[in-house]
């Protein structure tokens, strides 16, 4: 039985790491993107800062990315920037905060 309960543990234990580093990708992800947007928006420093904080508050309203999506689509949306380049750029940062997490 030992064997089998260290064998649980052990899946418990990586489930827990997997999920500390989907959960490191998504705030570094969330992060280049609301650091992209404050450019477009043409935020000062301390303005991109709160944007930033804004944006990633906002990925904790609901599971998944459609929060942090309808928010920076929202931000932009004066900005005539188009669903397909706000999900384009979500991939590519995504993939950015992979490599460096």
């Amino acid at each position: 039985m030992t064997n089998f309960d260290d064998r649980e543990k052990g899946f418990e234990r990586k489930f827990i790491n997997d999920q500390e580093v989907e959960f490191k990708v998504s705030s570094k992800r969330n992060k280049l993107l609301a650091n992209w947007a404050s450019k477009i928006l043409g935020f000062n420093e301390q303005q991109q800062k709160n944007y930033i904080n804004e944006v990633i508050k906002a990925d904790f309203q609901e599971a998944g990315d459609d929060d942090v999506f309808r928010k920076i689509k929202k931000d932009l949306e004066k900005k005539n920037i188009q669903d397909k380049e706000i999900r384009q750029k979500m991939s590519e940062f995504l993939d950015i905060a992979r490599k460096e997490i």
